[in-house]
């Protein structure tokens, strides 16, 4: 097959989404992961006529009778029963959060009053009745739904389903990977590479993408034995929804995993994509329906890859619908045709508010360690070849989950 496209790569990895399963868990496992049914309110959001200021409650009538001057009744506190103001030309000492007495119906924060003698006097002109109470039911009422199905649950959703009283929510879950290195070039982390080796270090940038998203991974490496690849790929694709390997996927002499994918019977939907970095890029799908990445060995290449490709085979299978970001590019760039480009940046707001992007360029796929100086990708188009500083492009972080 020849090269295809980005936008062709994205089009068929998008095709071949999986199927997550769902799972129930506690609600405090559940941060990160995508809400598989829908939460309704329990009762009215909220419960009661809340009051939201320290102050006095009064009865409005009586203020615009032109008293100024309350007698407090006595003191309400949030938590307590809700009560009754005997006397309509009295006021009530209330705190934020308690429940409205009936009798009253607005709050005049202390800032607004003096108080002496336990008798309240309100200083300020610019009154107006049901202040400073939040009613029943002006959020939500009793049955509408709170949680979409589908939702992505961050830090509000964890409030939203705690104050419904869901200990355990319904949730989709992400597919389990196996990140495989291949070569015999790579040592573990923890041995002394040789003149002529390195460290195996692609992989973790790799997993912590992955595991960022919420699927739960593994490591493997393999040596670049053909036979070897072949036996433990073969239950490694039967074991897990998702692979993803790096390395041994370009024309060289110990290039086998396209021939082991094949004989394995792993469909090839793609194998080159015309882009910079990250070329040969290799992506199939095996019979029991699980998806097969196999990425570049460069380090630059199979993290981009990753950030860019199994990023929104994640979020398409998890029907997540992540808006696109954009960002102006802060310096002129030229770059041949006919590659999309995606190119490392550090990242900054302008006084308008907009997202720039300030080129990072290392020395090529090799040169990991320039990643660390920068925030994401701006992806050039490929039909283009001169980039003009201030104009927009699709910006691809790699520093925020989705």
């Amino acid at each position: 097959m020849d090269f295809i496209s980005y936008s062709e790569a994205l089009q068929i990895i998008g095709d071949n989404k999986c199927q997550p399963k769902s799972a129930k868990v506690n609600l405090q496992e559940a941060f990160g992961k995508v809400l598989n049914e829908a939460i309704y309110a329990d009762r009215d959001f909220p419960p009661f006529d809340r009051v939201t200021m320290d102050g006095i409650a009064i009865n409005y009538a009586a203020f615009e009778a032109d008293q100024r001057v309350f007698p407090i009744e006595r003191t309400i506190a949030a938590g307590m029963a809700k009560s009754t103001l005997a006397d309509g030309s009295k006021c009530l000492q209330i705190m934020t959060g308690a429940i409205m007495p009936d009798g009253v119906d607005t709050v005049i924060r202390y800032e607004d009053i003096s108080i002496d003698n336990e008798v309240a006097t309100i200083n300020e002109a610019a009154i107006k009745g049901k202040q400073n109470v939040h009613f029943k039911g002006t959020d939500k009422k009793q049955g509408d739904v709170i949680l979409a199905k589908g939702k992505l649950l961050g830090a509000p959703e964890m409030n939203i389903a705690a104050a419904v009283g869901k200990e355990a929510l319904e949730v989709l879950v992400p597919p389990k990977a196996m990140i495989i290195t291949t070569g015999d070039e790579l040592v573990a982390i923890h041995e002394q590479p040789a003149a002529h080796q390195i460290r195996r270090s692609g992989n973790y940038g790799v997993r912590a993408l992955i595991e960022n998203w919420g699927a739960e991974t593994e490591m493997l490496h393999l040596p670049d034995d053909k036979k070897l690849m072949t036996d433990a790929l073969s239950a490694v694709i039967k074991n897990y929804q998702l692979v993803v390997l790096t390395g041994g996927v370009s024309k060289g002499k110990f290039d086998f995993l396209p021939d082991v994918m094949e004989a394995l019977g792993v469909k090839k939907h793609f194998h080159k994509v015309k882009q910079r970095p990250g070329k040969p890029f290799w992506f199939g799908t095996a019979e029991n329906g699980t998806t097969v990445f196999a990425l570049p060995g460069n380090p630059v290449s199979s993290f981009m890859c990753a950030a860019v490709y199994i990023r929104h085979w994640l979020s398409t299978s998890l029907s997540l619908n992540i808006a696109t970001q954009n960002a102006v590019i802060k310096e002129d760039v030229n770059f041949p045709k006919p590659f999309t480009y995606f190119l490392e940046c550090q990242t900054q707001s302008n006084e308008k508010g907009q997202l720039e992007a300030i080129p990072s360029r290392g020395n090529g796929s090799g040169d990991f360690a320039n990643m660390i100086d920068a925030d994401g990708f701006i992806v050039l188009p490929e039909g283009l070849d001169k980039f003009e500083k201030g104009e927009v492009y699709p910006f691809i972080s790699y520093r925020n989950q989705f």
